[in-house]
């Protein structure tokens, strides 16, 4: 068994960790409960800690998922490995199909959603719901903000700054949320060292760099239209607006919209009631 960080704190997670093993290291992830089973996927530069209150709810009724991406949480850090979402996306197909899961939620969030639907598109029949929150599939070629932050945050001068300073989990995290209070500093905790950062400091530039493997998902979206979905949105959140919500929804329609109007980045962080319930309706 691998041994545990000392920083973590049981009393918040109090879940059993698990690994599974893949060429280049092993995925930490947590599978708590019985029941009908949801699969949480985070972005960046979290993990599953992030779903801590969600989980400690819903195992009661559910059979609870969460991993790792490689890079982050207790998951294995190797500095040889590029750490592209494409090949954070294969990594989840692998692991789910080693579950043999079938007829689950998925829950998607940030960087978590174009490497979470990429399963959903390729495997729609094993997906019962979706629940959507603060992210999106689609090329940002026309979106300039979203092009200076990939610019800025994944050039030499982000890079160096959240190598060295840790600057994505404890500067830019903290003002995704829609009330500070609820930024949780061990969130970021697992990004202990510069060498360990190497999956955060990627992940921004490839907001653009895989622009064109995004794209690919939205011109398969079709598989996924069957799919009944939930959208929860933080609107405080500066990463992704109601412009982004609305997109979705004139695509999908989903079957149910829930807007935050306090909330940023994170609704299962700031609204966990309301996200736990809308959850537990998706899981019937």
């Amino acid at each position: 068994m691998k041994k545990e960080k000392s920083w973590l704190n049981k009393e918040e997670y109090p879940f059993e960790s698990n690994y599974f093993d893949l060429p280049i290291g092993r995925m930490h992830y947590i599978d708590e409960g019985k029941g009908i089973p949801i699969v949480f996927v985070h972005g960046n530069p979290g993990w599953s800690f992030e779903y801590r209150k969600s989980i400690q709810e819903l195992l009661k009724t559910n059979r609870c998922i969460s991993v790792d991406n490689i890079g982050f949480g207790l998951s294995d850090k190797p500095v040889d490995w590029n750490y592209l979402p494409e090949n954070h996306a294969n990594n989840l197909s692998k692991f789910i199909k080693h579950l043999n899961l079938d007829k689950f939620v998925l829950v998607v969030n940030d960087w978590g959603g174009p490497i979470g639907l990429s399963y959903a598109i390729n495997n729609p029949n094993q997906i019962k719901h979706l629940i959507i929150t603060n992210t999106w599939m689609w090329s940002i070629k026309d979106n300039a903000a979203s092009k200076r932050f990939s610019g800025f945050a994944g050039g030499l001068v982000g890079r160096f700054l959240i190598k060295h300073f840790n600057f994505f989990g404890k500067v830019i995290i903290k003002n995704c949320m829609g009330d500070k209070k609820y930024f949780n500093p061990a969130i970021y905790r697992h990004l202990e060292t510069k060498n360990d950062r190497k999956g955060c400091w990627t992940f921004p530039k490839q907001i653009v760099a895989s622009d064109d493997w995004v794209d690919s998902l939205w011109q398969r979206r079709e598989s996924i239209k069957a799919i009944p979905k939930s959208m929860i949105w933080g609107l405080k959140d500066f990463a992704f607006t109601e412009k982004d919500l609305n997109a979705w929804i004139d695509e999908f329609q989903p079957k149910t919209v829930i807007k935050l109007d306090n909330v940023g980045h994170y609704p299962y962080e700031e609204a966990t009631e309301i996200f736990n319930n809308e959850l537990k309706n998706a899981s019937t």
